[in-house]
């Protein structure tokens, strides 16, 4: 449940600190509609602001975030394309970075150098206090809104 809960945290954090809203992140996601998942992140961007790549990029950020976020609370550094329960987030990404690089080699250089800079982004303070107090309150109330969300990040990144 903790890995869960750091792992949601990672993506509600990356997608406020990038300027999408939170609507919810739960880690006891209603699973009717759809695959089986452990938590849920629910994000809505502002499109018309953004270009297409700058969406992209984006969108990347916050779909590895989650993996990063395990990986840092874990202290297990492993590839996000090769763990069975990140396999949703980093096809994710994968698609995402398409229009970005076609070629497939290009496509991974590029994941792996995203993964790496949110590794040591989130590595730092005050973004992982603003991380585990995402994580502590999902774990105290098993879902946050975007009110929550926006405030335990303000909170520690002002």
């Amino acid at each position: 449940m903790e890995l869960t809960a750091y792992h949601e945290a990672g993506h509600a954090f990356m997608a406020t600190v990038l300027g999408a809203k939170v609507r919810s992140v739960t880690i006891e996601p209603d699973n009717d509609d759809g695959p089986e998942r452990f938590g849920d992140t629910q994000i809505i961007w502002r499109r018309s602001r953004l270009s297409d790549s700058e969406f992209c990029e984006r969108a990347i950020q916050v779909s590895l975030a989650g993996p990063v976020a395990e990986m840092l609370y874990s202290g297990d550094p492993y590839h996000p394309g090769l763990v069975a329960e990140w396999a949703n987030d980093w096809q994710a990404a994968w698609e995402l970075a398409e229009p970005l690089f076609t070629a497939p080699r290009k496509r991974l250089e590029y994941l792996e150098a995203v993964t790496g800079e949110l590794y040591r982004m989130m590595d730092s303070e005050p973004n992982w206090s603003a991380v585990a107090a995402l994580a502590d309150s999902l774990l105290a109330h098993e879902t946050l809104e975007a009110e929550d969300v926006n405030e335990i990040v303000s909170d520690w990144l002002g």
